[in-house]
């Protein structure tokens, strides 16, 4: 049921945003006077050859566009006349241009029709970042509150030269307002990054390595959480195997509650939630006797530790949030800010990749992983936060300079714009032709990718 939900979640997802990028393209060429001969979502042939299995689950003509859904779940096109494209090469253009045609208007209006994909997409993630900005407003643990007790570092954190209890003061070099500001991508994907913690009186820099961001990516990565008390907030039902392993978890039958607070181990008294982690992993697989307060009341369970160290119950951490609302004019800029930091942060990532500093096979993604991402449950704040950032990062994917991208296009025309002339149709479509060898080339790669990781 989880894997439908995710390809439910992914699947309306980018249905949403192809539909709005062809939008685009389609309401600039209308625009323009241009001809739209078809508009679809999901393609009506198979991608990437437009003379085979050609048909479509729905279509209807309206005027001289055919509106319709294809059964190629990948994508999605709009058809303008007289434009090289996935859907015609130069042979069907060997006529003279007629007037309605994409090939007849001026360059500069051909390049709009190029960017309105782009451009609607941009539009569409600073709408849905500003929206979700002013409707959430931001929950954080503050600078001062993290700092009460410090960070637990956990095993990336103690590979850069953190400790548990350290105080971060610093990031940077500069102040910092909340938990969330030391894992921003300023910091990640930045050069140079480092914290600047209070240990023992002293304060210390750690440097945080470039390649670190790489690291961080594997799902298994654990790198800092604030130091703080907890209690029970829910114990795993005892049908349902909780670990990774896929074991029988004993806390439900041991007795433990949600709201009970676990007070020692063995006798080892227990004040924080890192601490108990550490104490269940080193007694993996034995039986211990877990000392509780349960409204107001001292008892003791006896268990047996699960292999992989664990017992069964999710905490919840009594440490204070701090919530702030926006006003709709502030939420312009910040969600607009959000927005476009999606952007840089995929052109720092590329860079990223090109110095070596992180695998390819880490950083790129192709639909699994980004079904992934969704995750089993429908959460509908999650899934505009995840449509919001696809919607940015498919503007800035589109605009790369590869032929059969709207980049790639629009690199010819301000070619034919400067030069006064534009490049021979037979060019376009070689080009045509790389670009789509090169996208099916980083399709095919994706895909493995998503596969290898899951397997």
């Amino acid at each position: 049921m989880e894997g439908l939900i995710m390809a439910g979640q992914l699947i309306l997802g980018l249905s949403i945003l192809v539909t709005l990028h062809e939008f685009g393209h389609f309401i600039t060429a209308k625009w323009f006077k241009m001809r739209v001969e078809k508009f679809y979502l999901f393609f009506d042939f198979l991608f990437p050859i437009p003379t085979v299995l050609n048909f479509a689950i729905f279509k209807k003509k309206v005027g001289d566009t055919e509106y319709g859904l294809g059964w190629f779940p990948l994508g999605g096109y709009v058809s303008i006349a007289g434009m090289i494209d996935e859907t015609q090469d130069a042979a069907t253009l060997a006529k003279e241009p007629e007037p309605w045609e994409f090939r007849a208007k001026p360059a500069w209006q051909r390049l709009i029709v190029m960017l309105g994909g782009v451009i609607v997409n941009v539009i569409t993630g600073v709408v849905i970042f500003v929206a979700l900005t002013f409707s959430n407003g931001n929950n954080f643990i503050s600078k001062e509150e993290l700092n009460k007790n410090g960070i637990v570092a956990l095993d990336l954190g103690k590979q850069i030269g953190l400790k548990t209890g350290d105080k971060v003061v610093k990031v940077n070099g500069s102040d910092f307002k909340s938990l969330a500001d030391l894992r921003t991508s300023d910091v990640l994907l930045g050069e140079n990054s480092s914290y600047t913690v209070l240990r023992n009186g002293q304060e210390i820099e750690v440097k945080i390595p470039s390649n670190f961001i790489e690291k961080l990516s594997d799902k298994k990565a654990a790198f800092i959480e604030p130091v703080a008390a907890f209690k029970v907030a829910e114990v795993a039902a005892p049908e349902e195997p909780g670990s990774e392993d896929g074991e029988l978890l004993p806390a439900y039958s041991a007795g433990l509650k949600a709201g009970d607070y676990i007070t020692a181990v063995n006798g080892q008294a227990i004040h924080f939630y890192h601490e108990i982690k550490e104490i269940l992993g080193k007694e993996a697989g034995k039986p211990i006797r877990l000392a509780i307060n349960r409204q107001g009341k001292s008892d003791t369970l006896s268990m047996v530790v699960a292999k992989s160290g664990q017992i069964g119950f999710i905490p919840e951490l009594l440490i204070k949030t701090t919530h702030e609302d926006y006003t709709f004019v502030q939420s312009l800029g910040i969600g607009t800010g959000r927005a476009f930091s999606v952007i840089s942060d995929n052109i720092r990532g590329f860079k990223k990749i090109a110095t070596g500093d992180v695998s390819a096979s880490k950083a790129l993604s192709g639909p699994i992983g980004i079904a992934q991402m969704f995750g089993g449950v429908w959460d509908w704040n999650r899934f505009w936060m995840l449509t919001g950032l696809l919607s940015m990062a498919l503007a800035f994917m589109n605009i790369l300079p590869i032929p059969a991208l709207d980049g790639g296009h629009a690199i010819f025309l301000i070619y034919e714009m400067i030069t006064g002339k534009p490049a021979s149709e037979k060019v376009l479509e070689r080009a045509q032709q790389v670009g789509m060898i090169i996208l099916l080339a980083l399709m095919a790669y994706t895909f493995g990718n998503d596969f290898y990781k899951l397997f």
